[in-house]
């Protein structure tokens, strides 16, 4: 049977779980409400970013323009005007002279000769990279020498000390920068007098009447990889050979110091 008070626990039970379902319904309505106000958070606040710019430290603004001003030139400013070539009487007199030279030039005695030489170039350069200038002296110098396709005596110094000895005692000094360069026999100077010759275009003119090489034979040796020095065939690099007559070991009279010679594909 059921009694009065049932009847009221039966009623509060049911009414307190329509309140909770309510409840339950009205919760995630809220969270369904306010989950769609996070689309735009601050509708009211916005980024002025000509704002931002505008409040930029004047310290800030000087560093900016001086970059600037390293890669462009101000508005209404006039363009500097290039650097000219060095033109001095007497740089000018020596560039005239050689620009005048010829096979009967290379007889003088009153200037620095290299005999044997007078169809070819004669570069004294080294392939080290310890001095950063020097080498990229010498590497410009042979690049210039290079686009006129004539043949290039390249003589490193630094694969053989005979070459130093042999520039040394051309030039009759103690010690002498790198490069150094001989055309047709007669020497010119270094890296300074080429590239001056270059850009004013005196250097066809010295060069003119060398013999010209075909394009292919500008291709990299197969036989040294253009290091212009190959191992000793007689010795094979161990700059010692076998006396079979006083049965001892010797030095091998056909390589230098390092136990090179020079390739005979390319520097012949």
């Amino acid at each position: 049977m059921i009694t009065p008070d049932d009847k009221k626990l039966s009623s509060t039970s049911s009414s307190s779980s329509s309140s909770s379902s309510s409840a339950i319904y009205t919760r995630s309505y809220t969270i369904n409400s306010t989950s769609t106000d996070f689309v735009k958070p601050y509708p009211h606040a916005s980024i002025h970013r000509s704002d931002s710019v505008k409040h930029v430290p004047d310290s800030i603004k000087g560093k900016v323009r001086s970059i600037c001003n390293l890669f462009e030139a101000r508005r209404g400013s006039k363009p500097k005007s290039k650097s000219k070539p060095i033109e001095t009487p007497k740089f000018q007199s020596k560039l005239e002279k050689l620009a005048s030279l010829s096979s009967s030039d290379c007889n003088d005695s009153s200037t620095i000769q290299l005999p044997g030489t007078e169809d070819r170039v004669v570069v004294y350069f080294t392939s080290l990279r310890g001095i950063r200038r020097t080498y990229e002296d010498c590497y410009a110098v042979r690049t210039i020498l290079k686009c006129f396709r004539v043949f290039i005596d390249e003589r490193d110094i630094s694969m053989d000390c005979a070459f130093r000895t042999e520039l040394l005692n051309i030039l009759r000094v103690k010690q002498v920068s790198l490069p150094q360069v001989f055309i047709k026999g007669k020497y010119v100077g270094g890296a300074d007098v080429i590239k001056q010759l270059h850009e004013t275009g005196q250097l066809a003119k010295v060069l003119k009447g060398l013999p010209v090489r075909s394009i292919g034979a500008w291709q990299v040796c197969d036989a040294c990889g253009d290091v212009r020095f190959v191992p000793c065939v007689n010795c094979s690099g161990s700059k010692k050979v076998f006396d079979e007559d006083d049965d001892q070991l010797k030095r091998c009279p056909d390589c230098n110091e390092n136990g090179l010679i020079r390739c005979p594909n390319c520097s012949s």
